[in-house]
């Protein structure tokens, strides 16, 4: 069986010293940020993921969900008294409005919280992250008659929600979606259609779902341009605000899947549901997308989180598993064998993952803070910058994280050798669980092609530009730190290369589309690893910083012995991914389908 241990100490130090969140201690939520809050609100959360949603993760796996003949779901035993203990604890509106319930404390907070959720056990973390994502969507575009209606029970965590988007003919292609929604002179549509892949999408954790659903009203322009976003609660409410009569909406089956077992994935039939249309006629794409953004970066944490406790369990048997001699000579005499943590290949793999986690948290972490900056700031500029970061990377964040996540998770297993593919070690499962976080919420192809598609040169390319700018200045300000030096010079050559890359598309993309298409994956990697090489030279100065008054405390010396390897081991694979965009599109067109 596996284990988790939240990384909490890994956590402030990002949140507090690296990103110094105490500096806009002025914007709303951030004067109760301080550091004292954020230490018991990580404690307190990581006790509830450690000992209380890791222990059902293997569980929930083995059992799943259980439909019922009237359409009902179970979810596996114990999940209901852990959602429970999730209310009851106010987890839910750590970061969401006041007016609504919520703590209104910074997202990045409730990003950290949630880290410990995915990675304690994902199945159970989507319940309440679809919950969150749909009450963002009414927040957003809602009417307030809606918002009361509606959020004040969803932040408390009495009632979930979803989104329905995919169709049993069409994924990502929304232009080909069925559903329809006619109107019935009140106010209120009729829905009918069927969805599939829907997450918590029927369960027994909440008293109400509140399922956000994409469908054409009758008479609309065919094509995204056609199609509204609705309410429509698996509960009629009242006008006091009582549930009433069951809407015309019900889970036909539950998809057999790969991993996250515990997650009821549902096919769900709308009979002629009640629904309320959610912002504008035939704007549903721009109601939706507030939905997944937010569920984007959640999938990123996704990624982030599968590496974190895989690696735990990965180190963890390394430093104890007993099998041959070191390469340089006998490590543990008093043993019959050294523990093959002292093995380079084996060091290799999880080196590999540590290295990406630690920058992959301050990347992940400072995105959650430019969404705090994005809503909170008073100035326009430091709005627009935020939100230009935010587009930017959002599709970096959710491709490379659960790519990484999913290698992560496998290389662990490599660990455990055989161990690790026997279903008890719990190795496996992270594996399994792993793999859809590539595919949901946008494949992992479809954010690259939207990266170069939408987001490099959206407003002129000013997004990239001014992250550069900023990565100029900070390598600028800190010339002269001999220590720093090696970790400066990466992150300047890392983003020569990346305007390298960017100039070449500029220049070969339009004369042929499929060069961009091509070139898509290898570009998004070199925006990754310059985001990482970021994170780690924001992480290496701190480090380096606080080292000297540490009195022998090895955690920050640790830091730049896992960045040096970053930079060594990690960081070049950008030169690979440049050379392979440079060669464009040819011999990727070349072979006739036929020949495939």
């Amino acid at each position: 069986m596996t284990t988790y241990s939240p990384p909490i100490r890994d956590m402030q130090f990002v949140i507090n010293d690296v990103l110094q969140i105490s500096r806009f201690s002025n914007l709303p939520g951030f004067a109760d940020a301080t550091e004292d809050m954020i230490s018991a609100i990580l404690e307190e959360g990581g006790k509830l993921a450690a000992n209380v949603l890791h222990p059902i993760n293997h569980s929930g796996d083995q059992e799943g969900c259980t439909r019922h003949a009237d359409g009902s779901v179970t979810t596996p035993k114990g999940f209901k008294e852990a959602y429970d203990a999730f209310r009851e604890g106010g987890w839910q509106g750590l970061s969401f409005d006041p007016e609504y319930g919520g703590q209104g404390l910074p997202f990045v907070i409730a990003m950290a919280f949630n880290e410990m959720v995915s990675s304690a056990n994902m199945a159970f973390g989507m319940y309440p992250g679809l919950a969150r994502g749909a009450a963002d969507a009414i927040h957003v575009h809602g009417t307030d008659e809606q918002k009361q209606t509606y959020l004040p029970k969803m932040i408390a965590g009495e009632w979930g929600g979803t989104m329905n988007l995919t169709e049993p003919h069409c994924g990502t292609d929304l232009g080909l979606l069925r559903a329809k929604a006619v109107p019935q002179g009140d106010g209120s549509y009729k829905i009918s259609g069927q969805k599939i892949f829907i997450s918590a999408g029927e369960h027994d954790l909440t008293d109400n779902i509140i399922h956000l659903v994409l469908a054409r009203i009758e008479g609309a322009p065919a094509g995204v341009k056609g199609i509204s976003l609705f309410i429509v609660p698996k509960f009629m409410v009242n006008a006091d605000g009582s549930l009433g009569a069951r809407n015309g909406v019900s889970c036909g089956k539950i998809e057999e899947k790969m991993g996250i077992h515990a997650n009821s994935t549902c096919v769900m039939n709308y009979d002629e549901a009640v629904g309320y249309l959610l912002g504008e006629e035939h704007k549903g794409l721009k109601a939706m997308f507030t939905m997944m953004n937010e569920a984007r970066l959640g999938v990123a944490m996704q990624g982030l989180s599968i590496s974190e406790v895989s690696y735990q369990n990965g180190a963890a048997y390394a430093k104890d598993r007993l099998q041959g001699r070191a390469l340089t000579g006998v490590k543990a005499p008093d043993k019959p064998a050294d523990p093959i943590i002292v093995h380079p290949d084996v060091r290799r793999m999880l080196l590999e993952q540590k290295a990406t986690i630690e920058g992959a948290r301050v990347w992940m972490y400072n995105s959650a803070l430019q969404a705090d900056l994005a809503h909170k700031s008073e100035d326009s500029g430091d709005r627009e910058k935020a939100d230009d970061y935010l587009g930017l990377m959002t599709p970096v964040l959710k491709a490379y994280l659960t790519e990484k996540g999913y290698w992560h998770a496998t290389n662990a297993q490599q660990v455990l050798g055989g161990h690790g593919y026997i279903g008890e070690w719990g190795m496996e499962q992270f594996v399994r669980d792993a793999r859809i976080a590539m595919i949901y919420e946008g494949a992992n192809g479809i954010q690259a092609l939207d990266l170069v598609g939408r987001k490099l040169m959206k407003d002129g390319g000013r997004a990239w530009q001014v992250w550069f700018a900023e990565i100029d200045e900070f390598v600028k300000d800190n010339q002269g730190n001999d220590e720093l030096k090696p970790f400066l010079d990466g992150l300047s050559e890392s983003k020569a290369d990346l305007i390298d890359a960017i100039q070449w598309m500029g220049a070969n993309a339009m004369t042929n589309f499929d060069n961009a298409g091509a070139a898509s994956m290898d570009l998004l990697h070199m925006f990754a690893l310059t985001a990482l090489a970021q994170g780690w030279a924001m992480t290496a100065k701190v480090a380096i910083e606080k080292k000297a008054a540490a009195g022998g405390d090895a955690f920050y010396e640790n830091k730049l012995l896992t960045g040096r390897f970053f930079l060594e081991r990690i960081l070049p694979d950008r030169k690979a991914n440049l050379a392979k965009l440079k060669t464009g599109a040819g011999s990727l067109m070349a072979l006739p389908a036929e020949a495939f």
